[in-house]
């Protein structure tokens, strides 16, 4: 069920939030790119950076599948997250966005650092406002977390996609992926839960 998924990505998204506490001796490992190969306890991804990487896959690993839908999806209420770095003036611009069914509400909800620059930060929270672009075709959200709450512009041009339960049996040679995996003590990747993309999308996050 998609809500053991939501629990197994929280705990992990949870950990990926406070890599950077010194006190946490062990950092996630995000893995980017296209399946070669899978199997129930192993995935072979070739990762964007043209190398090939092995994941070993826990038993009972979760799926979770990525479509594409339309900024107009984006509503107050619903749940996001989004990677975004500094635009013009300091307010946040988004770079993807990734929107959660229901039973996801509240998986790594916070503001903190991505690993997709040095500025790059990822926002997990609640849209309580959708405003829009003067001159522009995109949109302003307004996202709350416990915590705080960001202002972020969304550029039409934007990737973005919505969670949904999955299968195993999207886990076909030329999908595209992104996991969040931890080494072993002996030096391997693991993962318990991989988010795919269907027809053809690529995970933006």
């Amino acid at each position: 069920m998609i809500k053991n998924f939501a629990a197994i990505a929280a705990a992990t998204l949870l950990a990926t939030a406070a890599s950077a506490d010194l006190m946490k001796p062990a950092a996630p490992v995000f893995v980017r790119g296209t399946i070669v190969s899978a199997d129930p306890a192993l995935l072979t991804v070739k990762a964007n950076d043209g190398t090939t990487v092995a994941v070993m896959l826990a038993p009972g690993t979760k799926v979770a599948a990525l479509s594409k839908i339309g900024l107009d999806a984006i509503k107050p209420n619903s749940f996001i997250g989004t990677t975004a770095k500094p635009g013009k003036g300091g307010v946040l611009e988004a770079t993807e966005v990734h929107v959660f069914p229901e039973a996801m509400r509240g998986l790594g909800e916070g503001h903190y650092g991505w690993d997709r620059g040095p500025t790059s930060t990822m926002t997990n929270g609640n849209v309580g406002k959708v405003g829009t672009i003067k001159h522009h075709s995109g949109r302003t959200l307004t996202v709350d977390y416990k915590g705080g709450t960001q202002e972020v512009v969304v550029p039409a041009r934007v990737p973005i996609v919505a969670f949904a339960e999955g299968t195993a049996a999207q886990l076909v040679s030329g999908a595209h992926v992104f996991l969040i995996t931890m080494k072993t003590p002996d030096g391997k990747l693991a993962a318990n839960q991989v988010a795919v993309g269907v027809g053809g999308v690529v995970p933006p996050m």
